[in-house]
């Protein structure tokens, strides 16, 4: 394998991306009062020396004097000042900071949680659109706030700490200062109140600060940083090409193969990490030539081990040198130490060096440790076992003798036709063919028919075996060498291309999985799309578990159908779903499971189950199934999320349309409603309490009020009535034929009041056709648009109605002087409870009315729209409304 000195692309391109962004330098320290604010400010105030740009985004002193002495001279931006529950909370001042522009920006406490109106929840989040922008960031931090050591810290120091941040934003640093301070110290320094109260200090103490947890929260701090550190040592490395190793931090690579040694290898790999306290992988690369079942199985339950010790695990696609893949990815990994088996014992003496051999001569860069494990008997075979299933059959034996055969019949002709000078090409030919068609083992044996043949009937003396002539022995011989030479390679060369086709046939299978999963719009046909593909794939059966309340599961779907489970299997996926880890056959929990339930994990957790059960259960799972159907199981998490996220959203949605119907229905019952009830309740109690006493004008004036208001409830009430069965789909018009001029006046006569203030137009022809409609409907719709125009438009001008045949149609237009209704809201004023804003002067009503029209017309076939008024001034309302064939005798209305 040629070396690649060229840098890794995707590193270029994380250097790319991180041009544009500003800098980040985090101060990690192990706990509060280390100094990480101090050392910041003291970082700060060289940098503004040296003439740099730098402003104070926020940064907390809490009360330490040695602190706010280091903040004079630096530019500090106001804070943002937020009411949260009747006090005032000061923040960063995000836009403040990206107006201003500066250089550089302090910015403390990354893990905080911003007061709730901030534009993030948290500060890193402020942050990174900082560093979007161009600026650099100082910033502090404590080790607990890190969100995979949450639950590690708790253990410790027995508090939970609720203000967590990412360890994404770790990577995102361009450098980590360490600010470290033993226990002792920092105790001291509590005591001595310079991090909290003195009373404060004491319970700190005793509870959190005790030295052991101290102790530990340093440990935890100086991994974090050694961690980052030599992730972006590995992230230089490889955009610089630089083939490594570099020892700054041990990790161990463990080579294994299908050998019986392969599980005491990996316990080796195992104490060794542990002792030393380092990472390892395990890792296997595979020959060009296939493995035996057994192998297969061995290869398998080593791959399983490592994952269970901890361990990660890498499979490298087949190489003809597996030595120089080794140590490209050891070189890739920064890897310094590699274990690997001693070499096999062999019956037989090697032609070529064994792996450990050459990599122990070729690894100079890197600890090579060797390490003896035993073999079972049966384990000494060769060290890569060629393919058991293509031994040759029955059929097989009759193709090769056939083109044996074949292939003398041919050489007996050119040798009687033809002065061909070596008649061994065309047996070589044959066993070619029969190695591309049939495999490796039928093709030796057409090597050694063919030589046999060849030897007996065109070698002298014809018709033996025996060989005279030195150069006809030579000829044979090389015949046989190359034969089977050639047999072999075509062989591998198919095998390799059976292998080839499977491969894309599974990514097939994936890429069809994920196309089905993806466009599945309901849980349901998710969950038939993940366990037909299971079942198919691996040829098992496969059902797909689904929470169902607070703690149960169901089963959503299975292949072949599966509606129950035994109380065993239950108990697996039971434990699986609330440890979320996998559990049943196969795994280290409940093993006696006939089933092996795997846990469908997101980032919020996991989704549900999917469960698998093989036909043959006395075999673990190979690390190809494995692999594949750990692939299925997150194909499936995500289509599973996807579709919750889709669920919860629409029913958001719809909870967000119905609080606010029900918001601006009770705001029109409280408001609206109300308005008439208190005239009419006020008018009745005076003319009960003081009805002998008012003159007859004046209560005649109450009863007029009583009506007026009563008329106007009845009708904000009969607008509820009716939307109410327009939503319901109940409203049904009882269409007779009508003249469109009785329904105008009787609502002009229903709305004379409101309408006495207004000089009321009409243009109705005496041609307008009759209508197939319901009158009492159509009046409500006139009802409403009339007193629309009477609320808005302004006392004294003028209203107009006018109506006119067009196309089969009558286009009623109702037309004010008011304000108007802007182009923006002409269609959603036809929504319920919809109102155009206007300020102070904004009219009573439940903003029905329009929706009420609306829902009416196209109940009748028609449309209403919004236009200008006359001259561009105003509201015009234009109802459509379709003519029917009037029926015979039936004419118009004078």
């Amino acid at each position: 394998m040629e070396s690649d000195d060229r840098p890794q692309p995707e590193a270029l391109l994380e250097q790319a991306a991180r041009e544009h962004r500003g800098r980040l330098k985090i101060f990690l320290g192990a706990a509060p009062g280390v100094g990480k604010t101090y050392a910041m400010l003291e970082d700060a105030q060289r940098r503004r020396k040296e003439g740099a740009d730098i402003v104070i985004g926020i940064v907390e002193s809490h009360g330490r004097q040695e602190t706010e002495a280091l903040m004079r001279g630096l530019e500090a931006i106001p804070r943002r000042l937020l009411s949260y529950r009747g006090r005032l909370m000061s923040e960063l001042d995000l836009d403040a900071v990206l107006a201003r522009r500066p250089a550089l920006v302090l910015v403390d406490e990354l893990a905080h949680t911003n007061v709730p109106g901030s534009r993030h929840e948290k500060r890193y989040q402020d942050v990174e659109e900082i560093l979007d922008a161009g600026i650099d960031v100082l910033t502090t931090m404590n080790v607990q706030h890190l969100e995979s050591l949450n639950d590690v810290v708790a253990r410790i120091t027995r508090i939970r700490v609720r203000e967590t941040l990412p360890d994404k934003v770790l990577e995102l640093a361009d450098e980590i200062e360490l600010i470290d301070l033993p226990p002792d110290e920092l105790i001291q320094r509590l005591r001595a109140g310079k991090v909290y109260l003195r009373d404060q200090a004491h319970r700190a103490v005793n509870h959190f600060f005790s030295r052991g947890n101290l102790t530990a929260l340093r440990e935890l701090a100086l991994r974090a940083a050694a961690e980052r550190v030599d992730s972006q040592m590995i992230s230089y490395m490889r955009a610089h090409a630089i083939p490594g190793p570099w020892p700054t931090s041990d990790r161990l690579l463990v080579c294994i193969d299908e050998g019986a040694a392969a599980e005491a290898l990996v316990r080796a790999a195992k104490r060794a990490a542990e002792r030393q306290r380092i990472p390892w992988i395990a890792l296997h690369v595979l020959h060009e030539e296939q493995m035996d079942e057994p192998a297969r199985d061995r290869l398998a339950a080593a791959m399983h081990l490592a994952e269970q010790l901890g361990g990660e695990t890498v499979v490298l696609p087949s190489a003809a040198d597996a030595v120089s893949e080794i140590l490209h990815y050891a070189a890739g990994c920064n890897v310094t130490r590699l274990m690997v088996g001693r070499p096999r014992n062999r019956r037989l003496p090697r032609l070529r060096a064994s792996v450990t051999e050459r990599l122990a001569r070729r690894g100079g860069d890197y600890d090579v440790i060797i390490v003896s494990a035993e073999e079972k008997p049966e384990a000494l075979a060769p060290l890569r076992a060629v393919d058991t299933s293509r031994r040759i059959s029955g059929r097989d034996a009759l193709i090769v003798a056939g083109v044996v055969t074949a292939s003398s019949a041919l050489a007996f002709v050119a040798d009687f036709f033809l002065d061909v000078p070596n008649l061994s090409l065309i047996f070589l030919t044959g066993v070619l063919l029969v190695a591309i068609r049939l495999g490796l083992w039928p093709s030796i044996l057409a090597s050694l028919l063919s030589f046999l043949a060849y030897n007996f009937f065109f070698t002298v003396p014809y018709h033996t075996f025996a060989v005279h002539r030195t150069e006809d022995l030579l000829t044979i011989f090389f015949f046989l060498v190359v034969a089977t030479l050639t047999g072999n390679l075509a062989g591998r060369l198919r095998e390799r291309a059976d292998s080839t086709r499977q491969t894309a046939r599974r990514i097939g299978n994936l890429y069809e999985f994920s196309r089905r999963a993806a466009s599945a719009a309901e849980i349901d046909d998710v969950a038939w799309a993940v366990v037909s593909h299971v079942a198919g794939t691996l040829q098992c059966q496969s059902v797909i578990l689904l929470p169902k309340g607070i703690d149960g599961l169901e089963i959503a779907a299975g292949f072949p159908p599966e509606d129950h489970l035994t109380p065993g299997n239950w108990a697996a996926a039971k434990w699986a779903w609330q440890h979320d880890k996998p559990a049943g056959w196969s795994s280290e929990t409940l093993p006696g499971s006939d089933w092996l339930f795997l846990p469908m994990d997101t980032p919020n957790g996991p989704v549900g189950l999917v469960g698998v059960c093989f036909a043959e259960r006395d075999r673990p799972l190979s690390t190809e199934q494995r692999r594949l159907l750990s692939a299925v199981v997150d194909q499936a998490a995500l289509a599973v999320e996807r579709t919750n996220l889709a669920r919860d959203i629409e029913e958001k949605r719809l909870l967000t349309e119905t609080e606010s119907l029900r918001a601006a229905l009770l705001s029109s019952i409280s408001h609206d409603l109300r308005t008439p009830l208190v005239s009419i309740i006020g008018s009745a109690s005076s003319l009960q309490n003081y009805g002998e006493r008012i003159p007859p004008a004046q209560r005649g004036e109450l009863l007029e009020t009583i009506q007026d208001e009563a008329e106007r409830l009845n009708r904000f009430v009969q607008n509820l009535l009716d939307m109410t069965r327009l939503g319901y789909g109940a409203l049904t018009p009882k269409r007779d034929w009508i003249d469109l001029r009785d329904v105008i006046a009787r609502a002009r006569e229903r709305l004379k009041k409101p309408l006495a203030d207004f000089d009321v137009s009409a243009d109705l022809p005496g041609d307008l056709p009759l209508l197939h409609a319901d009158a009492v409907l159509l009046e409500q719709v006139m009802v409403n648009l009339l007193d629309n125009a009477a609320k808005y438009a302004p006392p004294g001008t003028m209203i107009s109605i006018a109506a006119r045949p067009a196309d089969g149609m009558v286009e009623l237009r109702v037309s004010d002087r008011g304000p108007g209704i802007p182009p923006a809201d002409r269609e959603a004023v036809f929504d319920m409870f919809y109102r155009v804003r206007n300020g102070d002067r904004e009219k009573a009503g439940t903003g029905l009315g329009l929706a009420i029209c609306r829902g009416i017309v196209e109940a009748h076939g028609g449309s209403i729209r919004v236009e200008d008024g006359p001259g561009g001034a105003g509201t015009a309302i234009v109802v459509t409304l379709p003519v029917p064939a009037a029926p015979a005798g039936a004419g118009e209305v004078e």
